[in-house]
């Protein structure tokens, strides 16, 4: 019986290729493929994927939150997030958020197969790096971060606390400013505050910049 997936990522040329790997497959088969997040509780229940293929960083909402919301719906459904860079925090989140395992853009071609596998098998592929990042995090007390800011989070907050405006913080974290606001608008939905002022000033008095 074939295992059906499903495929969230923006880069179009990335996920057309991913997707003719995937339908190439014999043991696979290609449910859908989306460039973005926004209506993923619909699609899952909708197409019900035996395995997701989720990229991190994506326009509107991350693949991190996007997974926050996969998990309230189904715990068990594998996923494997899709990353440019091994050893970073957002990979960590992401596992931390419910991600079964990465792999990285560059090894697509040649490890996606063996990734699956993996992940089918019940394993979780990830570099030693962040396994032992995953770890140290059960050790760490959780008052460390009150308000639950993500690592981008909390950069946009720090750049907000320098005088940036949303157009540099776009620009130094190379997103769109689209994704700037919703990333402030978070922020200030988990400080409990309504203006940038109010954002850093709560920041620089409870030093979490």
């Amino acid at each position: 019986m074939k295992l059906s997936v499903l495929i969230y990522e923006d880069n179009a040329l990335l996920r057309e290729s991913v997707g003719v790997m995937i339908q190439a497959n014999p043991g696979l088969i290609l449910e859908a493929a989306f460039e973005n997040v926004l209506n993923v509780e619909a699609e899952l229940r909708a197409y019900k994927p035996d395995l997701i293929l989720m990229d991190i960083d994506m326009p509107g909402m991350s693949g991190i939150e996007a997974v926050q919301k996969i998990r309230r719906v189904n715990n068990q459904v594998p996923i494997i997030m899709l990353t440019v860079f091994d050893d970073n925090v957002h990979v960590f989140e992401a596992l931390q958020a419910g991600a079964s395992g990465y792999l990285l853009k560059k090894h697509i071609s040649t490890k996606l197969f063996d990734a699956i596998d993996e992940v089918m098998e019940g394993g979780a592929p990830m570099s030693p790096s962040i396994a032992r990042m995953v770890l140290a995090s059960m050790h760490k007390p959780a008052t460390e971060n009150p308000y639950q800011l993500t690592a981008r989070e909390k950069e946009i907050l720090t750049s907000l606390s320098k005088g940036n405006s949303y157009k540099l913080i776009a620009a130094e974290f190379a997103i769109s400013i689209d994704t700037v606001r919703t990333h402030i608008k978070k922020i200030y939905e988990k400080l409990q505050v309504h203006s940038q002022t109010e954002a850093v000033s709560k920041a620089i008095h409870e030093k979490l910049v």
